[in-house]
């Protein structure tokens, strides 16, 4: 029988409560005066002129700089290095929604932030999940655990489906498009602007996807081991398995048993490397590869970049392929 690890509530609850409390604080703030909306003649981002966006974590804040270029001033909710499912906002946080022109989110992920934007009332705004709708596998009896089939992630609860997206470059570029239109919607005289931006993002978007086609096609082996359930799209996408020793906390001790399930998978598949990713501890996945005897390496979920002078988007994934197919046998390019 598959093995799920006890679920944690508190750290949700607590970060509702608190949005609720900064919720009410803010309106008090903001009950005032409207905000401020460039598509109106409003000075938006801070008095610059610029549209002002919000983006709740790191791949809706790539897609607002990369679509609205000069035209934007973004604020990303989620401050760079942090791990977006802890974000619990502050009274000033909400305020910014409250008064932003357009708000970037991805509904179920942050549930702080889905109250503020509900709250919030603004007109533009995109729901990834609107754009690119989530997916919800279920296991059946005995199977280990794969990254197609997580629904939870950190201790907070996916019921409606895989949150990761943006791992899938076709589906990040299906919210691309859904961003430069809401852009365009809030602004229409750098309209043409926003388009151009998007066709040129979604044409890396389409290279970036068949860079990933042609060097996982011939893999020695299709399935690999992470130390959390996050790559599920990316797996669909080019035909891998994800076997994931935790996909409800990555920070939590596997058991025995499941340890021996994961060793099993491991030896059937020719698996050699166990994946941990930046934002959380690599304990986890360093004991279970020195008990099974593989080796370690990094596979980024891409949820915020550590250093955004140093990397983004595109450099993550493009050193996620090439970790890929370093573990997978794939040849080298």
């Amino acid at each position: 029988m598959m093995l799920r690890l006890p679920r944690t509530q508190n750290r949700r609850s607590a970060a509702i409560a608190m949005a609720a409390t900064a919720l009410v604080g803010a309106l008090a703030l903001t009950s005032c005066g409207g905000a401020s909306s460039a598509a109106d003649g409003g000075k938006g981002g801070k008095g610059s002129g610029k549209l002002d966006v919000v983006a709740s974590f790191y791949p809706m804040e790539h897609l607002a700089e990369q679509i609205g270029g000069d035209h934007v001033h973004v604020t990303d909710l989620t401050a760079a290095g942090v791990e977006p499912h802890d974000l619990e906002l502050t009274a000033k946080q909400v305020g910014t929604v409250q008064k932003a022109d357009v708000v970037l989110y991805l509904k179920g992920l942050q549930p702080t932030v889905d109250q503020a934007v509900a709250q919030a009332g603004t007109k533009y705004k995109v729901d990834a999940t609107a754009a690119s709708p989530l997916v919800d596998h279920h296991l059946d009896e005995g199977e280990v655990e794969t990254g197609q089939d997580a629904q939870a992630h950190d201790g907070h609860s996916h019921g409606q489906g895989d949150p990761h997206i943006w791992l899938d470059p076709t589906r990040y570029a299906a919210v691309a498009k859904s961003v430069g239109s809401e852009l365009a919607k809030a602004d229409p005289s750098h309209a043409a602007d926003y388009q151009k931006n998007t066709d040129e993002l979604v044409g890396k978007l389409g290279t970036l996807d068949k860079e990933f086609q042609a060097g996982l096609k011939d893999a020695k082996t299709k399935t690999f081991v992470t130390s959390h359930a996050a790559f599920g799209y990316l797996a669909d996408r080019y035909g891998l398995e994800q076997i994931a020793i935790n996909g409800v906390d990555p920070e939590s001790e596997p058991t025995p048993a499941r340890l021996a399930e994961i060793q099993k998978a491991a030896k059937q598949n020719g698996v050699t490397t166990i994946f941990f990713e930046t934002l959380v501890s690599p304990k986890l996945a360093e004991t279970v590869a020195k008990d099974l005897n593989l080796k370690t390496a990094v596979l980024d979920p891409l949820e915020g970049i550590k250093d955004p002078g140093k990397a983004d988007y595109f450099s993550v994934m493009r050193q996620n392929l090439a970790n890929l197919k370093a573990a997978l046998g794939a040849p080298a390019s």
